[in-house]
């Protein structure tokens, strides 16, 4: 009979996940870290291998990812990638992070800006933090673009990812703090169009009622308890760059223009695509 010693599940699970291409991507990615091996934000180099070779296993064999111009994303420096965002869980925010760690273009570690709510939901929150995510504070936001950061923000916010599928691929209201970002840090945005997402858990209802009862910011009745096994296709629009300005009428309408780039990424996608699953 085989003994593996003290080589537990877990030892085999890290050997499975934890490959050299792993390992030889996450090497290439500049990240400084402490003595601990924690940065400022939490990013831990070790979990993070872990965490991106299990989402790279979604990302090839579950999501089946097709994904365009990554060529788009600067190598280095400051950026701040805007998507359409859908699906009650962040997958979207782990799979266009997965797309950026890997791209051969130069592989970059996205922070993703999360909501308050889902780091406090069991095994969900570790995972994000794992993958780089932080809460979408704007303090936090500015003080890693100072560090020139690669930032994912869906300006959506709960509006997108808890819509219903009625609703989907319509863009809900955007807020303007990206917009200020950017111009205030010089920051260039790239949009990138998220198709997929929207059908990986789709809410025919939202308890509303009931989730102000719990305390959540919404709760949908949805088919599956995980999320469905849709095709997901991404594609990163050329950067985008806005100097300063003073009017809020003028930075609404430049909000406008981040979400028409966005619609025909969206169709792009859409047209792509030939079936769902």
């Amino acid at each position: 009979m085989l003994s593996f010693g003290k080589l537990d599940l877990k030892d085999k699970a890290l050997a499975h996940l934890v490959t050299p291409e792993i390992e030889h991507l996450v090497a290439s990615i500049p990240k400084p870290v402490g003595s601990f091996g924690y940065d400022p934000w939490g990013y831990n180099e070790d979990r993070f291998k872990f965490a991106l070779g299990a989402a790279k296993w979604l990302y090839d064999h579950y999501f089946r990812v097709t994904v365009h111009g990554l060529e788009n994303i600067p190598a280095s420096g400051r950026v701040l990638i805007i998507g359409n965002h859908s699906g009650q869980l962040p997958m979207d925010g782990v799979l266009v992070g997965v797309a950026a760690a890997t791209n051969p273009d130069g592989p970059r570690l996205a922070r993703a800006m999360i909501e308050r709510f889902f780091p406090t939901v069991p095994w969900l929150g570790n995972y994000l933090n794992a993958l780089g995510g932080v809460i979408g504070d704007p303090v936090n936001c500015a003080k890693m673009l100072e560090m020139d950061e690669a930032i994912i923000v869906f300006p959506e916010g709960v509006r997108g990812s808890g819509k219903l599928y009625k609703k989907r691929y319509q863009l809900q209201r955007f807020g303007n703090g990206f917009m200020h970002l950017a111009m205030n840090h010089k920051t260039p945005i790239v949009p990138v169009g998220i198709v997929g997402c929207e059908e990986t858990m789709p809410a025919l209802v939202n308890l509303k009622p009931l989730a102000k009862m719990l305390g959540l910011p919404y709760l949908p009745l949805v088919p599956s308890l995980l999320p469905l096994p849709a095709r997901v296709y991404l594609n990163f629009g050329k950067p985008m760059h806005f100097s300063a300005c003073g009017n809020e009428a003028e930075v609404t309408e430049r909000v406008e223009q981040v979400k028409a780039e966005l619609r025909l990424l969206i169709d792009k996608g859409l047209q792509e695509r030939t079936s769902i699953y």
